[in-house]
């Protein structure tokens, strides 16, 4: 409704109190409509991923990591075609929650003097240094907490038509040559390539691809079996699937594969490991001090089909870790954003 209206107002000639009147009633009825779920509060978690589904979520996963135990929950649909029930064990596509287990892996090269917070990109990446403009003052810390003004390479049109197998560096063409969004350092602005590029570094750095340090510094010793760094990797029958509003398809098999977005893993294991991030289980004392300078312990995922949180509360000493198999554009993350404060709520009671 609130659509049509602002609709209406493209298309009619109206004077400024009219309008103004005119605006303050939709606002009105839009709140109202939205007000029982505002002041919706569920009594546990169970109810609200329960409820979480009235938002047009196909599949709802929860994991609350609190105390050393794990409790799971889940809702909806693993697949909506064959009806099968969501499974909380299921394996989901976690997407930018990856960028995580990168920075934890630079950090780790960090301390044991493989590579350093100050190195250049031009320094780190040569052969593109003429390519990203101020590559020769962008820092690897700049990088790490997506500072560096880099330009995002997502939203290219050629992207969506890429090989995923391509080249890490061959992906980061599609922003050569193009004018950097502001001076390094100077702002901070969210941009896939910098992790894109983080990963061609890790590689170069090792000898070897970084997804299997990640495998034998990271997920080995937490003992996390069902976390892969790609779709490759597993069983799909064992992923969620997932769905854009709106659509028919499934989208379990577009298959991502860039550095910071292409993990695959349970709710289960996201939680063990961020726990471990922050507990010091799983980095040592100048490894958390690193981590706690350049990044942070929580993230978001998106891929289509796929929409994720997973954070640490402080206040109450917990992981949770929300996976919902559906997704929109911006505004579907109002929606997710108020199921995971509901289930928050729910958890401090």
């Amino acid at each position: 409704m609130l659509n049509t209206s602002l609709f209406a107002f493209k298309h009619f000639k109206v004077g400024p109190k009219a309008f103004a009147v005119a605006l303050l009633i939709i606002a009105t009825a839009f709140l109202t409509s939205c007000s029982k779920d505002l002041i919706y509060f569920p009594k546990s978690v169970a109810e609200e991923v329960e409820k979480a589904l009235d938002q047009g979520y196909d599949g709802i996963i929860v994991c609350v990591h609190q105390e050393g135990q794990s409790s799971l929950y889940a809702s909806g649909w693993k697949n909506r075609e064959n009806q099968v029930p969501a499974d909380p064990h299921s394996l989901f596509k976690i997407a930018s929650i990856s960028k995580l287990y990168i920075a934890a892996a630079t950090v780790k090269l960090i301390a044991d003097d493989q590579l350093s917070l100050e190195q250049s990109l031009a320094k780190l990446l040569p052969e593109i240094a003429d390519s990203i403009e101020y590559a020769d003052e962008i820092t690897l810390s700049m990088l790490l907490q997506h500072r560096s003004g880099i330009p995002e390479f997502i939203y290219d049109p050629e992207f969506a038509d890429s090989d995923p197998q391509e080249s890490y560096l061959t992906t980061a063409q599609l922003i050569f040559n193009r004018d950097a969004d502001f001076k390094p350092g100077k702002k901070y602005r969210y941009s896939n390539t910098n992790y894109l590029l983080i990963g061609e570094i890790l590689d170069r750095t090792l000898g070897y691809s970084h997804q299997t340090y990640i495998r034998e510094e990271i997920l080995t010793p937490l003992h996390l079996e069902k976390t892969y760094s790609l779709l490759s990797e597993v069983d799909s029958n064992d992923v969620m699937s997932g769905y854009y509003v709106g659509q028919e398809s499934d989208l379990k098999m577009n298959d991502y594969t860039r550095p910071g977005g292409s993990m695959i893993s349970t709710a289960e294991e996201v939680s063990i490991f961020l726990i471990a991030l922050v507990d010091g289980s799983l980095l040592n004392s100048e490894e958390q001090e690193l981590y706690a300078s350049v990044y942070e312990y929580e993230h978001t995922g998106w891929l289509n089909g796929y929409t994720s949180i997973a954070r640490y509360e402080e206040d109450i000493d917990a992981v949770i870790v929300q996976f919902v198999n559906t997704s929109k554009g911006e505004m579907f993350w109002v929606g997710l954003e108020r199921s995971y404060n509901r289930i928050l709520k729910a958890v401090k009671k």
